[in-house]
């Protein structure tokens, strides 16, 4: 079931809704759905990642091109 949220932004930042909905051929609705999603998609990745850097670092992973030399 859908639930309505009614949010505020300033002119500039409808605008750019406006401007990259109607460029994508999508409702603002769906654009910030998206973008909301993405967000916590990438919230979510940050602290996983923040979670394993211990146990990383322990194995002697301190960069990304540790991590390829050994898994490319």
């Amino acid at each position: 079931m859908r639930k309505v949220i009614t949010i505020s932004v300033d002119d500039e930042l409808k605008l750019k809704i406006d401007n990259f909905a109607k460029e994508y051929h999508i409702s603002r609705s769906e654009l910030i759905k998206r973008a909301l999603r993405k967000y916590f998609y990438l919230q979510e990745f940050r602290k996983i990642r923040l979670e394993l850097i211990p146990a990383a670092e322990a194995k002697g992973y301190f960069t990304d091109e540790d991590i390829f030399k050994d898994f490319s």
